[in-house]
Protein backbone atom coordinates (compact mmCIF):
# COMPACT_ATOMS: atom_id res chain seq x y z
CA UNK A 1 0.00 0.00 0.00
CA UNK A 2 1.26 3.64 -0.84
CA UNK A 3 2.26 6.34 1.81
CA UNK A 4 -0.42 8.26 -0.45
CA UNK A 5 -3.19 5.71 -0.38
CA UNK A 6 -2.31 4.96 3.92
CA UNK A 7 -2.62 9.10 4.12
CA UNK A 8 -6.37 8.95 2.53
CA UNK A 9 -7.19 6.27 4.99
CA UNK A 10 -6.71 7.62 7.84
CA UNK A 11 -7.12 10.85 7.14
CA UNK A 12 -11.08 10.78 8.27
CA UNK A 13 -9.88 8.82 11.10
CA UNK A 14 -7.97 11.66 11.73
CA UNK A 15 -10.13 14.39 11.41
CA UNK A 16 -13.56 12.77 12.66
CA UNK A 17 -11.59 12.33 16.66
CA UNK A 18 -10.75 8.59 16.72
CA UNK A 19 -6.84 9.87 16.96
CA UNK A 20 -7.48 13.36 17.28
CA UNK A 21 -7.55 16.03 19.84
CA UNK A 22 -10.71 16.74 21.71
CA UNK A 23 -12.32 20.24 19.71
CA UNK A 24 -10.67 19.83 16.94
CA UNK A 25 -12.23 16.78 15.53
CA UNK A 26 -15.72 18.90 15.23
CA UNK A 27 -14.11 22.08 13.70
CA UNK A 28 -12.33 19.96 11.60
CA UNK A 29 -15.16 17.63 10.44
CA UNK A 30 -17.39 20.88 9.55
CA UNK A 31 -14.72 22.47 7.12
CA UNK A 32 -14.91 18.76 5.59
CA UNK A 33 -18.36 18.87 5.00
CA UNK A 34 -17.85 15.14 6.11
CA UNK A 35 -21.48 14.73 8.24
CA UNK A 36 -20.97 11.03 9.03
CA UNK A 37 -18.19 12.36 11.67
CA UNK A 38 -20.29 14.95 13.56
CA UNK A 39 -20.89 14.90 16.96
CA UNK A 40 -23.45 17.45 17.11
CA UNK A 41 -25.37 19.91 15.04
CA UNK A 42 -22.58 23.01 16.36
CA UNK A 43 -20.56 21.19 13.72
CA UNK A 44 -22.40 22.21 10.76
CA UNK A 45 -23.40 25.71 9.14
CA UNK A 46 -26.12 26.94 7.00
CA UNK A 47 -27.53 30.55 4.46
CA UNK A 48 -29.88 31.94 6.59
CA UNK A 49 -32.47 33.09 4.50
CA UNK A 50 -30.70 36.37 3.54
CA UNK A 51 -27.82 34.14 1.93
CA UNK A 52 -25.52 34.79 4.92
CA UNK A 53 -23.54 31.44 6.02
CA UNK A 54 -24.13 30.86 9.54
CA UNK A 55 -22.25 28.64 12.03
CA UNK A 56 -24.64 26.43 14.00
CA UNK A 57 -21.97 26.47 16.75
CA UNK A 58 -24.05 29.82 17.98
CA UNK A 59 -26.44 27.43 19.19
CA UNK A 60 -24.54 26.18 21.48
CA UNK A 61 -25.87 25.92 25.26
CA UNK A 62 -29.61 26.31 23.56
CA UNK A 63 -32.26 24.08 23.55
CA UNK A 64 -33.43 24.09 19.34
CA UNK A 65 -36.47 23.04 17.25
CA UNK A 66 -35.18 22.60 13.63
CA UNK A 67 -37.88 22.09 11.51
CA UNK A 68 -38.81 22.39 7.83
CA UNK A 69 -41.40 24.55 6.82
CA UNK A 70 -42.93 25.21 3.59
CA UNK A 71 -46.00 27.74 3.09
CA UNK A 72 -48.87 25.85 2.20
CA UNK A 73 -50.64 22.68 3.45
CA UNK A 74 -50.93 22.41 7.60
CA UNK A 75 -48.74 25.37 7.64
CA UNK A 76 -50.95 27.77 9.60
CA UNK A 77 -51.28 26.05 12.59
CA UNK A 78 -47.63 24.91 12.48
CA UNK A 79 -46.33 28.21 12.03
CA UNK A 80 -48.69 29.82 14.87
CA UNK A 81 -47.47 27.23 17.30
CA UNK A 82 -43.84 27.80 16.65
CA UNK A 83 -43.82 31.30 16.71
CA UNK A 84 -46.01 30.70 20.14
CA UNK A 85 -43.24 28.53 21.14
CA UNK A 86 -40.47 30.94 20.59
CA UNK A 87 -42.33 33.66 22.17
CA UNK A 88 -42.76 31.91 25.58
CA UNK A 89 -39.35 29.95 25.65
CA UNK A 90 -37.14 32.14 24.30
CA UNK A 91 -35.85 33.53 26.91
CA UNK A 92 -35.45 29.80 28.40
CA UNK A 93 -32.97 29.33 26.40
CA UNK A 94 -35.04 27.69 23.02
CA UNK A 95 -34.21 28.56 19.43
CA UNK A 96 -36.32 27.31 16.40
CA UNK A 97 -34.56 26.73 13.37
CA UNK A 98 -36.43 26.66 10.11
CA UNK A 99 -35.70 25.19 6.71
CA UNK A 100 -38.10 26.13 3.76
CA UNK A 101 -38.11 22.88 1.65
CA UNK A 102 -40.19 22.20 -1.84
CA UNK A 103 -39.37 18.80 -1.98
CA UNK A 104 -43.37 17.94 -0.60
CA UNK A 105 -46.28 18.44 -3.03
CA UNK A 106 -44.41 21.35 -3.97
CA UNK A 107 -45.23 23.49 -1.35
CA UNK A 108 -42.76 25.87 -0.90
CA UNK A 109 -41.81 27.29 -4.57
CA UNK A 110 -41.54 30.85 -3.59
CA UNK A 111 -37.48 32.55 -3.27
CA UNK A 112 -36.14 32.78 -0.02
CA UNK A 113 -37.38 36.76 -0.36
CA UNK A 114 -41.07 35.72 -1.13
CA UNK A 115 -40.64 33.17 2.09
CA UNK A 116 -39.08 35.19 4.35
CA UNK A 117 -41.88 38.06 3.74
CA UNK A 118 -44.90 35.08 3.75
CA UNK A 119 -43.05 34.53 7.29
CA UNK A 120 -43.58 37.85 8.49
CA UNK A 121 -47.07 37.54 8.13
CA UNK A 122 -47.32 35.25 11.17
CA UNK A 123 -44.90 37.64 12.90
CA UNK A 124 -41.83 34.83 12.76
CA UNK A 125 -38.99 36.17 14.78
CA UNK A 126 -37.31 32.65 14.74
CA UNK A 127 -34.26 31.70 13.00
CA UNK A 128 -35.25 31.15 8.75
CA UNK A 129 -32.76 29.42 7.05
CA UNK A 130 -32.50 29.39 2.85
CA UNK A 131 -34.23 26.64 1.01
CA UNK A 132 -33.31 23.46 1.45
CA UNK A 133 -33.65 19.93 0.23
CA UNK A 134 -34.13 17.28 3.72
CA UNK A 135 -34.12 14.18 1.26
CA UNK A 136 -31.59 12.52 -1.34
CA UNK A 137 -28.43 12.89 -2.54
CA UNK A 138 -28.63 16.96 -2.32
CA UNK A 139 -30.20 17.13 1.28
CA UNK A 140 -28.10 19.73 3.61
CA UNK A 141 -25.81 17.55 5.51
CA UNK A 142 -27.25 18.86 8.50
CA UNK A 143 -30.66 17.21 7.65
CA UNK A 144 -28.50 13.85 6.72
CA UNK A 145 -27.11 13.46 10.16
CA UNK A 146 -30.06 14.39 12.12
CA UNK A 147 -32.40 10.91 10.19
CA UNK A 148 -29.29 9.02 11.41
CA UNK A 149 -28.73 10.00 14.83
CA UNK A 150 -30.21 6.98 17.24
CA UNK A 151 -33.07 9.28 18.34
CA UNK A 152 -33.54 10.84 15.18
CA UNK A 153 -34.82 8.07 13.10
CA UNK A 154 -37.97 7.74 11.50
CA UNK A 155 -40.56 5.65 11.61
CA UNK A 156 -40.35 3.31 8.31
CA UNK A 157 -36.95 4.58 7.56
CA UNK A 158 -35.49 7.90 7.92
CA UNK A 159 -36.44 9.78 5.19
CA UNK A 160 -38.44 12.87 6.26
CA UNK A 161 -42.21 12.18 5.00
CA UNK A 162 -43.40 15.49 4.83
CA UNK A 163 -42.83 19.66 6.04
CA UNK A 164 -43.15 20.44 9.41
CA UNK A 165 -41.44 17.13 10.30
CA UNK A 166 -38.92 18.31 13.58
CA UNK A 167 -36.37 17.24 15.89
CA UNK A 168 -35.69 18.76 19.31
CA UNK A 169 -31.67 19.32 19.93
CA UNK A 170 -30.13 19.38 23.51
CA UNK A 171 -27.82 22.50 24.71
CA UNK A 172 -24.93 19.86 23.53
CA UNK A 173 -26.08 20.03 20.33
CA UNK A 174 -27.81 16.14 20.27
CA UNK A 175 -31.11 14.85 18.73
CA UNK A 176 -32.86 13.82 21.78
CA UNK A 177 -36.75 13.46 19.99
CA UNK A 178 -37.85 13.35 16.27
CA UNK A 179 -41.37 14.80 15.71
CA UNK A 180 -43.79 13.43 12.33
CA UNK A 181 -45.32 16.04 10.41
CA UNK A 182 -48.97 15.18 11.74
CA UNK A 183 -47.52 16.44 15.34
CA UNK A 184 -48.18 19.96 15.94
CA UNK A 185 -45.71 21.83 17.68
CA UNK A 186 -46.92 22.38 20.86
CA UNK A 187 -46.61 18.56 21.33
CA UNK A 188 -42.87 19.77 21.71
CA UNK A 189 -43.73 21.96 25.14
CA UNK A 190 -44.36 18.79 27.20
CA UNK A 191 -40.63 17.74 26.24
CA UNK A 192 -38.86 21.51 26.66
CA UNK A 193 -38.35 21.17 30.30
CA UNK A 194 -36.25 18.00 30.91
CA UNK A 195 -33.83 20.19 28.19
CA UNK A 196 -33.40 23.55 29.63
Amino acid sequence: MSLGRLCRLLKPALLCGALAAPGLAGTMCASRDDWRCARSMHEFSAKDIDGHMVNLDKYRGFVCIVTNVASQGKTEVNYTQLVDLHARYAECGLRILAFPCNQFGKQEPGSNEEIKEFAAGYNVKFDMFSKICVNGDDAHPLWKWMKIQPKGKGILGNAIKWNFTKFLIDKNGCVVKRYGPMEEPLVIEKDLPHYF
